[in-house]
Formats: structure tokens, sequence, C-alpha cells
């Protein structure tokens, strides 16, 4: 089982501190605040009030010995990012291996990745993004970036695609997008024994019905132009 902490204990620590909690990993949250430690003692393995900028003090409760340490210290004001940043150098001085950290731009990511974290998260960005291609391509559902501006995408298949074949429809031709597999609904015209099953190598002569589910792959331009209905 993976070992975690999350430093920095506001809105977007506390909710990811609970959510791997719940997810069954180990999670160590820390925070400068008896307030915000205390909020969440009872819904992670262990929770500590310490300062993130003190080496020793880290090494003191185990930080050193988790898997992944994510950086969420948020608030206004440079004390704030200043904190973060002796936090992720402290972190990389005592050998954590993996560090995640919050940045609400670019620039303040930029600055992250260089004094040593591994990955930046950008909440906010990432939020806008997702809700402004839900709000583009609503026919669109759960999505799993593989690089960027590509992806693999459930969609719930239109009207307009009922009874068709995968060759009738065309859709490398038409949207230079991928059929990767077929789920069937559960209320498709398709026979009895396939309803609710899994077509994961989809034949040019395959027919596709409403409602089943498409799982697709291609760019995200691509994928927002198939057809609603």
């Amino acid at each position: 089982m993976k070992r975690f902490a999350v430093i920095g204990l506001g809105r977007f620590g506390k909710k990811l501190a609970i959510a791997l909690a719940m997810s069954g990993a180990e999670v160590i949250a820390v925070d400068k605040d008896r307030i915000a430690v205390d909020g969440i003692r009872d819904q992670v393995s262990h929770a500590v009030r310490l300062d993130s900028t003190d080496e020793e003090a880290l090494k003191a409760q185990g930080i050193d010995k988790v898997d992944v340490a994510i950086v969420g210290i948020g608030g206004q004001g440079g004390l704030a990012f200043e904190a973060a940043i002796l936090t992720v150098v402290n972190l990389r001085q005592i050998g954590v291996k993996e560090i995640f950290t919050r940045a609400q731009d670019l620039i303040a990511g930029e600055v992250f990745s260089k004094v040593g974290a591994t990955e930046v998260i950008y909440p906010e960005i990432e939020s806008a993004q997702r809700w402004a291609y839900k709000l583009i391509a609503p026919q669109i559902g759960e999505k799993i970036d593989f690089a960027p501006g590509y992806s693999l995408a459930r969609i719930k298949s239109p009207a307009s695609f009922d009874g068709k074949t995968v060759m009738d429809l065309q859709l490398r031709q038409k949207y230079n997008v991928n059929l990767v597999a077929i789920k069937r609904s559960e209320n498709s015209k398709a026979k009895k024994q396939e309803k609710g099953g899994i077509i994961n190598v989809p034949m040019p002569s395959t027919i596709i019905y409403a409602e089943d589910i498409l799982m697709v792959a291609g760019s995200d331009a691509d994928l927002a132009k198939l057809p609603q209905e």
C-alpha cells in the first residue's frame, strides 16, 4: 500500500487527503493550523501540526518514508508561495521521490518544477478546461487523457447511429476518431444474449444501436465533433 503525505489542508488538500484515505491509502495530513489538523484527524491515518518548511520536523513525523507527497499549500501573498517552495525543496532533500505540487498558474508551476516537484497540479486551470469541454461537447461522458490534447472517451451512441454498421458510420474517415470497444445497452435492439455485453474488437460489419456505449479515441477537438443526436 502506498503512503501519502498531504501538506496543506485547505479546500484542495483536505478533499484530496480524505479521498485518498477513503480509497484505502495510508495518509499523513499536515498543516500548521491546529484547527485544520483537528478537522481531519478522524478521517486519515495520521494528522499532524507542523511547519513543513522545517526539514527536521518533516523527518521526525516520518514524511521521508512516504511514497508520494502532495504540497497543497495555498493562500494569498508571497509567504504562502515561499512556504510551498521551501516545502518542495525540503521534501526533495529528505529523499521523497514523488512530489506533486498545487500551483495557481503556469509561472508558479514552472518554479515548482525547477526546485524539485515531479509533477504540478493546476486545479483551477484543469477544472475550467474540463467544464469548457463538457459545455462544448456534452455528448462526451468520461474522458481519459493519454497525451496532451488526445483522449479515450466514453459516449452514448446517438439516435443517428442506430442500426448502422461500423463501416456505414466511417468514424475514422468522417470524424478522425477510432472506435475501440462497444458496450451493449440493456435496452439495446441487439440479440438478448448480447445485451450488456462487451465487444472489444468491433468489426466493420458490427451493428451499433442507439444507447450503446462507445469507447472512442482521438484528439479532443475531433471527439467534440461527434454528433449529439
